[in-house]
């Protein structure tokens, strides 16, 4: 009981960070906006191949740091797979991307 209520403290609070500073901040180096751009190309269950704006803010992401999202619970909470958001350096074609 006691691990779930940290987990939707934490995903309220990072909500809440998302909606009042939208671009201001970032998370691997990626703007909200650069993320939310890609969700669709990583949300089940027929999912469309990347947009420019999502290769593009991977381009300039660290790719290592989204690693420790691979098996967090933050994704699948926003209905984005792992497996699928993992896939997207590839599809975008950026080269020497980690893999997790």
């Amino acid at each position: 009981m006691e691990a779930t209520n940290k987990k939707v403290v934490f995903l309220l609070g990072l909500m809440v960070v998302i909606a009042c500073c939208a671009d201001a901040q970032t998370i691997c180096n990626m703007t909200y906006s650069e993320l939310m751009a890609c969700k669709p190309a990583a949300t089940p269950p027929n999912p469309p191949p990347p947009t420019s704006a999502c290769c593009a803010g991977l381009s300039h992401a660290n790719l290592k740091c989204f690693c420790q999202y691979k098996n967090s619970s933050i994704l699948p909470s926003i209905g984005v797979n792992p497996k699928l958001a993992m896939q997207l350096p590839s599809k975008c074609k950026i080269p020497n991307a980690p893999t997790c």
